[in-house]
């Protein structure tokens, strides 16, 4: 079972979750989930959606820039908490039509409650933080937050565009091994 902190709490200082990120990765692009693979033959398995390898490639490209902006960045090798907070545009049928075809329907949901599946969402983004955020996916233990949300929504970390958030917290070892 995953566990969900809020970090400004005392259940979260005494978890070693500190404060302040140790990074925030901000990634523009579709959010894509990890499919399943597909076996093409002779031992060779490719991914069933096209749309992951460019998302993949975004998370990546954001997290570089980050940790080469940060200079003395060294990836993460211990027990880690992970906010994504993903951001995808609303469908057409979100808003009115015609004059007032700018505004949004009473009706219009904040959060996507269907496709993709948040979880395999998750997948896609751990894996392409290994190597340059994290030495493995394994070495996260707690997601702070998790969520799907439509653009322009006003919930933290919810951009105006799609993408994502990304906050990471190393978790205190010393804390953890009580």
């Amino acid at each position: 079972m995953t566990t969900l902190l809020n970090v400004e709490t005392p259940a979260a200082e005494a978890a070693g979750v500190r404060p302040e990120p140790a990074i925030t990765i901000t990634a523009f692009g579709l959010p894509a989930p990890q499919g399943s693979k597909r076996h093409i033959g002779r031992g060779v398995m490719v991914e069933s959606s096209k749309k992951v390898k460019p998302w993949r490639q975004d998370v990546k490209h954001a997290a570089l820039d980050i940790t080469e902006a940060h200079g003395d960045w060294t990836v993460l090798d211990g027990p880690l908490a992970v906010s994504m907070v993903f951001t995808f545009d609303r469908p057409k049928g979100h808003y009115r039509t015609g004059r007032n075809a700018h505004l949004l329907r009473d009706a219009a949901p904040p959060r996507p409650a269907g496709m993709p599946d948040l979880s395999k969402l998750v997948r896609s983004t751990e894996d392409a933080l290994t190597g340059v955020v994290w030495k493995d996916d394994a070495r996260v233990v707690e997601y702070v937050r998790l969520g799907k949300w439509y653009a322009g929504t006003t919930a933290a970390d919810v951009l105006t565009v799609p993408g994502c958030v990304i906050r990471v917290w190393p978790l205190d070892e010393a804390v953890n091994a009580r």
